[in-house]
């Protein structure tokens, strides 16, 4: 696991390595820049797979807002303060973290990559950050744990129509040393999304990611013959399983009975749903609109980051998701209230040119960006930012 005890050490190196590669002519991959990164992924990924990662919903206009939505806030640099050492680390849960970044849970890996949550995993657990698994990942909960051993590691949940096997995977996860649950709230159905609709391409309809389903007992017992046996007549029982519209507070409420480890919840953008999550007794909020994929023209996840903020008070960490693709980024989330931010499409380009090392490169360019950005703004650690370090445009 790494650990950045000095991380004005270790990120200046990382500037310095870069330069040095790029002078002396080695080939800079992944690429730094993030809409490099992202068209050499494209290149190199099946092109459906690409628009289903790269899509979101109806005219992409809330992915588009969610990165315009950084440009109305500035930094404003403070000048010479003593920044000589920072420490970029965070504490959540008890736990404390060498950066404020998460993985974020990204379904259906394997299409990225053939090892998928499993480069992912293996990735985050060199660099010391969580992974989230989502629930229809490509391989399953414990296949995944054995790839991180003692790293910190999440579960994210989609609830399905049947409690017992929300019950289920739940318990697999505690059992193999999951340390927290992100419930996700805006995915009860898939959102309208063009580029996938326009292919026919849906990855579960080809049995991709549905492994933590395939491979728990609940689920299995429910079925006439075994997966391998009959697996469409395991892919439509999953598919009556799993659109939960008819769910409410009330059901969270109930599956916050269901497990002891932390739990946060996923897709909160108005304050009265994060006065609602705090009432089931909710243990973390991440501020998020699933990167723009479910909701076209929804709220911008960074404009709802503070007055979800100002609401919680203090009573929770609240993270934030959607739109992370810079080390300012990550600074202007802070400063704006957030504990930590995830990233997902980050990742997943890197994950699709060079599997765990592909990943880790991206990471490492993200903190450093992140470490010399708070640097250059006069700040040497995480809980030196609040709202007086931006200016609103």
């Amino acid at each position: 696991m790494a650990s950045f005890p000095q991380q004005s050490i270790a990120f200046i190196q990382r500037q310095l390595h870069l330069y040095q590669l790029g002078g002396t002519g080695g080939r800079i991959c992944p690429p730094v820049s993030a809409q490099l990164l992202e068209a050499e992924a494209r290149r190199v990924m099946d092109s459906a797979a690409y628009d289903y990662v790269a899509g979101g919903a109806g005219g992409e206009r809330t992915m588009q807002a969610n990165l315009h939505a950084f440009d109305k806030w500035r930094i404003v640099p403070r000048m010479l303060r003593d920044v000589a050492v920072r420490e970029i680390g965070t504490e959540l849960f008890g736990e404390r973290l060498p950066t404020p970044v998460v993985l974020a849970p990204v379904g259906v890996q394997s299409i990225i990559h053939p090892r998928g949550e499993l480069d992912t995993a293996k990735a985050a657990a060199s660099l010391g950050v969580p992974f989230a698994l989502s629930t229809l990942s490509s391989y399953s909960i414990e296949e995944v744990a054995n790839e991180m051993g003692d790293a910190p590691r999440w579960f994210q949940l989609y609830p399905c129509r049947d409690e017992e096997i929300d019950r289920s995977l739940l318990s697999r996860a505690q059992n193999a040393g999951y340390r927290a649950v992100i419930v996700t709230l805006d995915t009860r159905l898939i959102g309208w999304r063009p580029r996938d609709l326009d292919r026919g391409y849906l990855p579960f309809l080809h049995g991709h990611g549905l492994a933590n389903y395939f491979s728990d007992p609940v689920f299995c017992s429910q079925l006439s013959a075994h997966v391998n046996d009959d697996p469409r007549a395991a892919l439509q029982h999953w598919a009556r399983l799993n659109s939960h519209i008819g769910s409410t507070w009330a059901d969270l409420k109930a599956l916050r009975k269901q497990t002891m480890l932390p739990l946060l919840v996923k897709g909160i953008l108005h304050p009265d749903d994060a006065l609602n999550a705090l009432d089931c007794g909710v243990d973390g909020i991440i501020v998020s609109n699933h990167g723009g994929r479910q909701v076209d023209g929804a709220v911008a996840a960074l404009d709802a980051l503070p007055v979800v903020v100002d609401v919680v008070a203090g009573r929770l960490p609240v993270l934030f998701d959607s739109g992370i693709r810079h080390g300012a980024d990550v600074l202007k989330a802070l400063a704006l209230g957030a504990r930590a931010v995830l990233t997902g499409r980050l990742y997943c380009w890197g994950l699709a040119i060079g599997g765990a090392a592909g990943i880790t490169e991206v990471m490492l360019n993200l903190f450093a960006d992140f470490d010399v950005t708070l640097a250059l703004s006069g700040f040497a650690a995480c809980n030196q930012l609040d709202r007086s370090v931006l200016s609103k445009v």
